[in-house]
């Protein structure tokens, strides 16, 4: 079995080609068999041969038949954990995950016009709650810190969220609070500390959190409110300011996952699924700065 299995994860997603058989001890001319090259003679292969290649192929194409794929929609917060998630449950299962990442909101508006997508991992409740699950599959699998970031080296060590109090000239890239879960928090934070009408003239919008802080990063905007999380991503440039901006008693930034209807009967999904809510899932989800909810 364990030689069936080396050939899957050469590619689980194809058989080998020509140059992978001579790289493994095969002999291969076109339009002829493939052979073992160590027992080539120009007259017969041995039986023996025969049924060892024919086995490997064997165990080769059952390993492909079982690896699966789970497509799973991701809020553009949470993108590269899932990219982490899926790396390490790929690794251990064979199976593939498909990362298609967005909005929450784009990303809801895609499910219930029936995009084919086996699990959600929306950035609030609200809208997973509206979209129906399989076997009332659904549960809370990070909890979303909210940050002011910047890059811009005139800030020097200075304290983000005064700088939002007097802003000037300078632009402030949030998400855009009617598609993302992180736009609405930023809002939030700014109405509570009666800074939202002030800073209008200043704000930028991008689709998701994603583009907000692609705007800081390229310089197209001084600051942004963005995801405690991003701040792992190692292409970040230097930082020269981050802040927390919370607000005491926020809970927009409860992330639900929801395996979807689609998911029923396929067996990666429901496995990717429980990885999620599995020691090792929330161990990574806790590492990249996200809380995590009580699950007992």
């Amino acid at each position: 079995m364990r030689l069936g299995l080396f050939f899957v994860r050469i590619d689980r997603r194809r058989l080998l080609d020509a140059a992978e058989f001579r790289a493994l001890g095969f002999s291969v001319s076109a339009g002829s068999a493939i052979v073992p090259r160590s027992n080539v003679t120009g007259k017969t292969v041995s039986r023996v041969h025969w049924t060892l290649l024919l086995s490997l192929l064997s165990l080769a194409t059952t390993g492909l038949a079982r690896a699966d794929t789970v497509t799973v929609a991701v809020a553009s917060n949470f993108a590269e954990t899932a990219r982490v998630l899926a790396s390490d449950f790929e690794d251990s299962t064979g199976h593939e995950v498909r990362i298609v990442q967005g909005s929450t909101g784009k990303l809801h508006a895609q499910i219930v016009n029936g995009a084919p997508f086996d699990i959600f991992l929306s950035a609030d409740v609200e809208r997973a709650a509206t979209i129906p699950s399989a076997d009332n599959g659904r549960f809370i699998y990070a909890i979303g810190r909210l940050v002011v970031w910047s890059r811009d080296t005139t800030l020097g060590d200075e304290n983000c969220l005064s700088i939002i109090e007097n802003p000037g000239t300078r632009r402030i890239a949030i998400a855009n609070p009617a598609l993302a879960p992180y736009g609405r928090a930023a809002q939030q934070f700014l109405e509570t500390y009666d800074l939202w009408e002030r800073v209008q003239p200043n704000l930028v919008y991008g689709e998701n959190v994603a583009q907000a802080l692609q705007f800081a990063a390229t310089g197209n905007a001084q600051l942004a409110f963005i995801s405690a999380s991003q701040l792992k991503n190692d292409a970040l440039p230097r930082t020269t300011c981050v802040k927390a901006a919370s607000v005491d008693g926020d809970t927009l930034l409860a992330q639900q996952a929801v395996l979807l209807d689609r998911a029923a009967s396929n067996e990666a999904a429901r496995e990717f699924f429980e990885y999620l809510r599995s020691e090792q899932g929330r161990a990574t989800i806790s590492a990249r700065y996200y809380d995590l909810a009580d699950q007992s």
